[in-house]
């Protein structure tokens, strides 16, 4: 039965970056495979209207009944709309071009930015006995991702190794310093993992020197590489962890996994 007094123990990590290809998605379907494996019980919220880490879940589009759209704007109870995956531990709300409309449709909505922080706290979620809810977020600074900031507890953001990454942080930071101000007081940056990285690539090392010196300990220790069996993996609808544990990517992933649980 259900206790009202309990604290929700599930935390809520928005993955977020308004540029695209950053590895974020990948990122998303990756860390919760890793702490899946690590035993914890994961829900993976897709809020990308290309429903890539639905369909990097294995999730085809004709299976997806009802989507994180119905949960927001159709009133749509999250137990109908959470799926299992193929990975032990870890489930998804799956995601639709549907949700490219959301903005406009929330825009009249009087509660349009906490339609997913409300979402997420039905009583019916102590169901699912989650551990972590990571919300894989659209590339763009729009009012989904404004409802994922709004929701989470905290912020990963995944930062690729190339030229001018660290230009588009101040725009996120911008946004995050917003919500904290307007809607969510207590969300803080989780932290800043690198992407796409080759250590062989000099541009790659400097990114790596001027993150951790304007970022300090946000920067998570570990890096994760430019790897061919991560790119991989989504076209065979598997994490990386499933499709090559033993991959550099797969240990990569299962290195950031014990950072954000040791932080997060």
């Amino acid at each position: 039965m259900h206790d009202p007094t309990r604290e929700r123990t599930a935390k809520i990590i928005a993955i977020t970056n308004q540029k695209g290809g950053v590895g974020k998605t990948t990122t998303a379907i990756n860390l919760g495979a890793a702490l899946a494996d690590q035993g914890k019980r994961v829900l993976l919220v897709d809020l990308d209207p290309q429903g890539n880490a639905s369909t990097g879940l294995g999730i085809d589009p004709e299976s997806r009944r009802f989507t994180t759209y119905d949960l927001l704007l159709d009133d749509v109870p999250l137990a109908d709309v959470i799926q299992d995956t193929e990975i032990a531990n870890l489930m998804i709300t799956p995601a639709t071009t549907d949700l490219s409309s959301a903005d406009i449709e929330l825009v009249s909505n009087e509660k349009r930015s906490f339609l997913l922080h409300d979402a997420l706290r039905q009583v019916a979620i102590d169901d699912y006995a989650l551990d972590y809810i990571l919300i894989d977020c659209p590339p763009s600074l729009n009012l989904l991702t404004v409802n994922a900031m709004v929701a989470a507890h905290s912020i990963l953001v995944p930062l690729q190794s190339e030229f001018f990454a660290l230009e588009g942080l101040s725009q996120l930071m911008l946004s995050i310093r917003e919500v904290r101000q307007t809607a969510n007081p207590k969300l803080r940056i989780a932290g800043v993992v690198l992407t796409m990285y080759d250590k062989r690539n000099n541009l790659s090392q400097q990114v790596e020197a001027d993150a951790r010196e304007y970022l300090g300990e946000l920067v998570y220790k570990v890096v994760i590489p430019r790897n061919v069996r991560v790119s991989e993996a989504p076209s065979f609808a598997l994490p990386v962890l499933s499709y090559d544990p033993k991959s550099k990517g797969s240990q990569a992933y299962r290195e950031l996994a014990k950072e954000v649980l040791a932080t997060a």
